[in-house]
């Protein structure tokens, strides 16, 4: 399938995903050398044709201020903003491409979620969230599909596409067709009844059922429907988090406790104190380099260089297959390209001495003498000699043989025996 061209200048590669707002592609920003973006359209009239929940006017409306909201706001850990406009019918809005694993798929690849890793995501996000309410923004979307861990362990917020700039005379509660603006798990009691007007206590609402899932596996309240869920907001508490994770320090269960209260003059002032909150309650500095994915680095790291990325472990079966193949077929040349690249390798996984490497030595050193490089494969000979002499006696046929190579190699090089 042919990349589309939009603008005259994103080409779009694969999609990403499709959400209440439109859907997402990664693609190439052509006019900036090939750069990796992420682009959001929007065919407002389309979008309201086949869902029935707001008018093309309204969808374009909202849609044009979740561009300018979200540019308005300079912040790590906040996806950036390149450009926005239309193509054809189509709005867009031209993203930073984020590498990494998103949250809910972090979570789901270690259980249980360490509890240092869920102090420093949900203080990440403090940080961002300060940078959101500065400028009057309330989020009021925060979930784990719209948080990002990138591979260096920053955590960025993705998606402020229902965000609202308040006293911007918005309807925080329904749309007029009844549909709820946000993701009823995560939301505040207040923001889904409208009373009081909802305010960045909402989102700290958010970081509270996020903390919980991140640290129990699981939602605080369950219900078949949004009705059901706003009814436990309203009327009962989360099973204590204690009892779940008794390995969370009290001070941090008490914290997430906190941001779930029902009345949001009963959680934390701002997104300042409850980051101020939950920095003591990370661990002491970690020696040496955290591993990746690993959201407790930018605390003690924030301006180390990122390792190299790491060469992938041979599958030693896979690669002694292609040696076998390439020699069947006389391509001496790559078998012994291959085998130099895997040799360092496989010698760290498993130790020089190992019957594994030496096996592959061996191979190494008689495709080096098939393709007549002599100079290369005397030294492998050698010193294959020697250790097999070492463990066998002088008078082994296979320390025999490697004696025969190596004055082959000799003669072939000028030296006399």
């Amino acid at each position: 399938m042919n990349a589309r061209l939009l603008g005259g200048r994103y080409e779009l590669t694969e999609p990403l995903g499709k959400g209440g707002m439109g859907e997402v592609w990664a693609g190439n920003d052509l006019a900036l050398g090939g750069r990796r973006i992420a682009v959001k359209l929007l065919h407002a009239d389309r979008l309201a044709a086949t869902s029935g929940t707001t008018e093309p006017e309204e969808l374009r409306r909202r849609f044009l201020r979740e561009c300018r909201v979200t540019a308005r706001v300079d912040h790590p850990g906040l996806v950036a903003v390149h450009d926005a406009g239309q193509d054809g019918d189509e709005l867009f809005l031209v993203m930073q491409l984020i590498e990494g694993c998103d949250l809910g798929d972090h979570l789901a690849e270690h259980d249980p979620y360490p509890w240092h890793w869920a102090v420093a995501v949900l203080a990440q996000l403090c940080s961002a969230l300060a940078a959101v309410h500065a400028v009057r923004i309330v989020h009021r979307d925060l979930k784990p599909g719209n948080v990002m861990i990138r591979p260096d362990g920053r955590v960025t917020i993705l998606d402020l596409g229902i965000a609202a700039a308040r006293g911007d005379g918005e309807d925080t509660r329904l749309t007029r067709t009844g549909t709820l603006l946000g993701t009823p798990v995560y939301m505040a009691p207040e923001q889904a009844v409208g009373d009081p007007p909802v305010g960045p206590s909402a989102d700290l609402y958010a970081l509270g059922a996020i903390g919980y899932e991140l640290l129990t596996g699981q939602a605080p309240f369950t219900a078949p429907n949004a009705a059901g869920l706003l009814y436990k907001k309203l009327h009962e508490d989360p099973v204590p988090l204690t009892s779940l994770r008794p390995d969370a320090p009290p001070r941090l269960a008490a914290l997430i406790h906190r941001l779930l209260a029902r009345d949001p003059g009963d959680r934390p002032g701002d997104a300042h104190q409850l980051f101020a909150a939950l920095i003591p309650l990370l661990p002491a500095n970690p020696a040496g380099t955290t591993a990746p994915l690993d959201p407790t680095r930018p605390f003690w790291h924030p301006m180390a260089p990122w390792p190299p990325a790491r060469p992938a472990e041979p599958d030693l079966t896979t690669v002694l297959d292609e040696v076998r193949h390439l020699v069947a077929h006389g391509q001496y040349p790559r078998a012994a390209d291959l085998l130099s690249r895997t040799l360092p390798l496989a010698t760290g996984r498993y130790g020089e001495a190992s019957p594994i490497v030496r096996g592959l030595r061996k191979q190494y050193a008689a495709t080096l003498m098939h393709i007549g490089d002599y100079a290369h494969a005397l030294p492998e000979i050698r010193r294959l000699a020697q250790e097999f002499a070492l463990e066998r006696g002088p008078y082994d046929s296979v320390v025999l043989q490697l004696r025969a190579d190596e004055q082959l190699c000799l003669r072939h090089l000028g030296h006399a025996s």
